[in-house]
């Protein structure tokens, strides 16, 4: 059972996650972002993973710290719910084109967290979504799940379409990375013999 739950409360926000990683995509997802929302239920579908999250946060003064810490709390859920990472695939990637949109997401499950970002909005927001807060996610979605993570759009013109292959190609990368190897089931993917984390 790979499955990882986290209750992240601060004095600006209050997050619950809940993952399985060997879910059918199914989601629940309220977090008072209507673009965020929507983005997490892609994710969600893309990549199989079953996803629940209810977040309440200081929306009255902008989305920053609701979608940050939803990133954090989404990213330790999964970390969590990897636990040792043995008999994963542990890399992951993925081309997503959405009409005249190409994005390429690169990743490793290495617990190494680094986060290279190649995609550029025109507009300043998405819906209630501040677009430079698209990049806030997964910088806090990479650094707390412990993933080496290289996110870029090739070519795009729409804003709505970059940022949403953005998260389907996150999506797709991961269904591959968090797949079991049956081959390798009972190992950890590094010569150093660990990937584990402390969650």
């Amino acid at each position: 059972m790979r499955q990882g739950k986290i209750e992240r409360t601060t004095t600006e926000t209050a997050v619950a996650v809940s993952v399985d990683l060997d879910g059918g995509g199914r989601y629940q997802v309220a977090t008072g972002i209507g673009f965020l929302d929507h983005m997490l239920e892609q994710l969600s579908r893309h990549s199989l993973i079953d996803l629940v999250v209810e977040a309440r946060g200081d929306l009255h003064i902008d989305a920053h710290h609701t979608t940050e810490d939803v990133g954090i709390a989404l990213g330790q859920a999964v970390a969590r719910a990897l636990g040792d990472r043995k008999g994963i695939h542990r890399y992951g990637a993925a081309y997503v084109p959405m009409d005249e949109t190409l994005t390429r997401v690169a990743l490793d499950l290495s617990n190494r967290p680094y986060l290279v970002w190649k995609v550029a909005f025109k507009r300043d927001r998405l819906g209630t979504l501040d677009t430079e807060m698209v990049r806030e996610w997964f910088q806090a979605f990479a650094q707390a799940a412990g993933v080496t993570l290289h996110v870029e759009c090739l070519y795009g013109e729409n804003d709505h379409h970059i940022a949403e292959s953005c998260f389907k190609a996150l999506a797709r990368a991961l269904r591959e990375a968090i797949e079991i190897d049956p081959r390798k089931a009972d190992s950890v993917p590094s010569t150093k013999g660990t990937l584990g984390g402390s969650l």
